[in-house]
């Protein structure tokens, strides 16, 4: 179950990678998604399904709106970083493909070539 202390420690972690993005620190963006990852899967494992859909019904109004709140900046900040890391990705790929076309066309006519 998503707790708030594991709430508040992806919040950090997000907040960190919508940073990391902002600056185009794409090594930092993925080493703190790996710790993100890591917190996600934990918040997944602490709990079966069946307990956590009887948890979160007897949670206190506070506490739900807390987090919802929490999981709603969440999803606002996974949008933020996906706006700076996605046309970053973009060209990865382009580039690679390029690559992959260049060594395509050297392994067909390569022979050809002076």
């Amino acid at each position: 179950m998503l707790t708030p202390a594991t709430l508040d420690a992806l919040l950090a972690r997000y907040e960190a990678m919508a940073d990391a993005a902002r600056a185009n620190d794409w090594d930092r963006l993925s080493a703190l998604e790996r710790e993100a990852a890591a917190l996600r899967e934990t918040a997944r494992a602490s709990a079966d399904a069946a307990a956590d859909a009887a948890t979160l019904a007897t949670l206190p109004a506070a506490e739900a709106k807390a987090l919802r709140a929490g999981i709603e900046r969440l999803l606002a900040l996974d949008a933020e970083i996906r706006t700076h890391a996605d046309p970053f990705l973009a060209s990865v790929r382009k580039l690679l493909a390029g690559g992959r076309q260049e060594r395509a066309v050297r392994n067909a006519y390569g022979a050809l070539a002076p």
